[in-house]
């Protein structure tokens, strides 16, 4: 595991930008996988006011605490106004998930000064039970 990864891995609050109430996605795994590690973990998604009784959040910018990892679960359209967010919010490093990235997202990320991986929490979290 890199250094990167580990150092964000031991961040505590994360963001997941396109979370979902549809249980076979990725989306809503990655959002229960990070609670049931001990993370605190913020949804985000315009579509829902709540998934499973918990605030799901329009925006980065509606939550109510600073963020430490923003986890990407949406595609490079959507997640470049999300980057712009990510940067006003303060974050400094975004995970990007398979599918949520592309070159020109990536740079984008680079040249905002984000830490970034492009790995599938999920599926790093679930080989650490």
């Amino acid at each position: 595991m890199s250094n990167t990864m580990e150092e964000m891995l031991g961040k505590e609050v994360w963001a997941v930008a396109g979370v979902t109430a549809k249980k076979d996605r990725y989306g809503y795994k990655i959002w229960k996988k990070l609670k049931e590690h001990g993370y605190k973990a913020y949804g985000i998604n315009p579509n829902y006011e709540e998934i499973e009784g918990e605030k799901i959040y329009s925006s980065l910018n509606d939550l109510p605490e600073s963020i430490d990892v923003l986890d990407m679960v949406v595609s490079p359209k959507i997640g470049m106004k999300t980057l712009e967010e990510a940067k006003e919010a303060g974050i400094k490093y975004i995970w990007f998930q398979p599918g949520s990235h592309n070159d020109e997202i990536l740079n984008k990320a680079k040249e905002l000064g984000f830490t970034t991986i492009e790995n599938c929490v999920y599926a790093v979290l679930k080989g650490k039970e």
